[in-house]
C-alpha cells in the first residue's frame, strides 16, 4: 500500500480526510481492549500494519499475515514453494525481513520445510504474535495514529 493511496496515512496527516464509511467507532474502540480483538477485526490488522510500517518494524505483522495465508494452502506443491519463500524472507539468518525467533524454533522450521505441513511455521507465528502483543501493541495504542483515528471517528467530531 503506497503512502500516496493509503487512507490511514492521509487521515493521520489531515484530520479532515474521510475514513472508509464501513469502519466504525465500535471497531476502533475494540482495538484498545486487547491485541486479540485488534487482530480479529476487519480493519485492525491493516491499520496496525500501517503503524508498524511507519515505525519501520512491519516484518512481524507481514510474517504473521503470510502464515495465515500459508495455513490455507491445500496444494502440496504450492505449500512447498510458499514455505521456501517464507523461510528465505523471514526465517533465514540475515534475510531481508528476518523475524526475531530463538535458534531452536529456527532449526525446527529448517527441518520441517523439507516436507512442509500447514503448521510448520506455527511456533514462529506464536512467538511473533507474542512480540507484537507485548512490545508494539502498547505503543500503537499510545501512538498519534491511533489517537487521531479515535478523534476523527468520534460521532461528535465536527472536523
Amino acid at each position: 500500500m503506497s503512502r500516496q493511496n493509503c487512507w490511514i496515512c492521509k487521515m493521520c496527516g489531515d484530520e479532515s480526510k474521510k475514513l472508509p464509511s464501513n469502519i466504525t467507532l465500535e471497531e476502533v474502540l475494540q482495538w484498545g481492549q486487547s491485541f486479540e480483538k485488534l487482530m480479529a477485526t476487519k480493519y485492525g490488522p491493516v491499520v496496525y500494519a500501517a503503524y508498524l510500517k511507519m515505525e519501520h518494524s512491519d516484518e512481524n505483522i507481514k510474517f504473521w499475515m503470510a502464515c495465515e495465508t500459508y495455513k490455507k494452502i491445500a496444494s502440496r506443491w504450492s505449500r512447498i514453494s510458499r514455505a521456501k519463500k517464507l523461510y528465505k524472507t523471514y526465517i533465514q539468518p540475515q534475510s531481508p525481513r528476518e523475524i526475531n525467533i530463538d535458534s531452536s524454533t529456527r532449526e525446527t522450521i529448517i527441518r520441517n520445510i523439507q516436507e512442509p505441513t500447514q503448521t510448520c511455521f506455527e511456533e514462529a507465528q506464536k512467538i511473533v504474535y507474542m512480540h507484537m502483543e507485548r512490545d508494539s501493541y502498547p505503543r500503537f495504542l499510545k501512538s498519534e495514529m491511533y489517537q487521531k483515528l479515535l478523534k476523527t471517528i468520534q460521532p461528535n467530531n465536527n472536523s
